[in-house]
């Protein structure tokens, strides 16, 4: 089978990082080697930015462009790192973040031209682009209240972009729904505001017929 690579997508608090878990545990009952990525992160060079644009470990003011081009840096070390390399040997690669989370953040968000922001992570990627990508929509004020129960029961503290502010997310939330409108085909909106179970089953269905076409 060919490599397969499927992202997750989404505004902040749309569960992500949970459904990713649960789908990579489904692809491995069935049978497929996973690899699991998120973004920022996912290589010892992308964890350190990481530090840097999450957590503010420099104590520095962030530029937008700098931001860009750090998430296009670490985005482009995981591409050529991990993601590439694991499809080339036919697993599949589920990702918490790629490319269109750059189109949403930093080109709707933080409102840098669309198409430099485009270009400078179709520089970074070279090419690999996910076969399928999820966006589980919700909207932001459920999202956030998701976060203030999660940060309630775990003592996290909000990070540097969840402290964006509302309108921000906003602007990052319809972004997100432009971009589905522009790739119908690669993207496929879940709604995400559900009950858990209803949210993953709608995923697998969606990943299962991306499924069955690999192996026509």
């Amino acid at each position: 089978m060919n490599g397969l690579f499927i992202s997750l997508e989404g505004p902040e608090g749309s569960g992500k990082s949970t459904h990713a878990k649960q789908l990579i545990q489904k692809l491995e009952e069935y049978g497929y080697e996973v690899v699991s990525v998120r973004e920022p992160g996912g290589t010892a060079t992308g964890e350190a930015i990481r530090n840097i644009l999450q957590h503010d470990s420099t104590g520095e003011e962030i530029h937008i462009e700098t931001e860009a081009l750090l998430f296009a840096a670490c985005r482009a070390q995981l591409a050529q790192s991990v993601i590439k390399p694991a499809l080339a040997a036919g697993k599949c690669v589920i990702a918490d973040r790629f490319i269109d989370s750059a189109i949403a953040y930093q080109g709707y968000g933080r409102e840098l031209a669309i198409e430099t922001v485009i270009k400078i992570n179709q520089f970074a990627v070279d090419g690999t682009m996910p076969d399928l990508t999820l966006l589980l929509d919700i909207t932001v004020d459920a999202g956030f209240n998701r976060i203030m129960e999660r940060n309630k029961n775990t003592g996290k503290k909000l990070d540097r972009m969840e402290l964006a502010g509302k309108d921000f997310h906003e602007k990052v939330r319809n972004g997100y729904l432009e971009i589905a409108k522009l790739n119908p085909d690669r993207i496929k909106i879940i709604d995400s505001y559900r009950d858990m179970e209803a949210v993953s089953n709608d995923i697998w269905d969606t990943v299962k017929s991306l499924l069955a076409k690999q192996t026509v």
